[in-house]
């Protein structure tokens, strides 16, 4: 019998996100992910609700968006197990126990420590895009794509994000830009925007090669 809930199963319903060529999306997993990681917290937020709301117009059910969650679960638990141990140091440091014992109440420790729970966002928000790009990409069409010249242009792309990253990062900072959200927001996209120009553009190379 076939698990209906596997983890990161592709579902044939056709979506926005089926259309897209696997090359495309296959390659630009690497610099979404890395966007992901500079992202502040507000913003991880609205992305994983994006996620939510893409997965649905995909028709991905609620169910299985939470099965591609279970990968991660542990480390998520791990996290949050952390964070409750840092809450529980950081009051007693900072207090006494006297203090934890006669104020503290269980809504305080086990709150997620803002560090930690930023961490978990981000972890999740990577998850949903791996999701979204396996469950919307045949196992043929990855096989097309997974072949020995596009893997080596699969890999020879990964030192090109960084490029791409490591130049608009210097202009930025060259023109006197700052570290913060109107940095991730105009990077980010300039970042996505060449790897999709250059995606698209090997793509064509690869297709007129045939």
């Amino acid at each position: 019998m076939v698990n209906k809930q596997a983890v990161f199963k592709y579902k044939t319903n056709k979506g926005p996100l089926h259309k897209i060529p696997a090359i495309i999306k296959l390659i630009l997993l690497l610099p979404l992910s890395i966007i992901c990681m500079y992202l502040p917290s507000p913003w991880l937020i609205a992305g994983i609700t994006i996620m939510i709301i893409t997965a649905s117009l995909c028709r991905f059910t609620l169910t299985e968006q939470l099965t591609d969650l279970k990968p991660p679960m542990f480390y998520i638990i791990l996290l949050y197990s952390l964070s409750i141990i840092s809450n529980l140091t950081e009051i007693i440091t900072t207090h006494g126990l006297t203090f934890f014992i006669a104020h503290c109440s269980l809504l305080t420790i086990f709150t997620p420590h803002p560090d930690f729970l930023h961490l978990i966002l981000r972890l999740i928000l990577i998850v949903q895009l791996s999701a979204l790009v396996f469950r919307t990409t045949s196992s043929l069409e990855i096989r097309n794509v997974i072949r020995l010249e596009v893997l080596s242009l699969f890999i020879c792309f990964i030192p090109e994000i960084f490029t791409l990253w490591s130049n608009i990062n210097l202009a930025w900072k060259a023109r006197g830009g700052k570290n913060g959200i109107q940095k991730i927001y105009k990077l980010g996209f300039s970042l996505l925007s060449l790897s999709f120009e250059k995606a698209a553009i090997k793509s064509k190379a690869l297709a007129a090669r045939k």
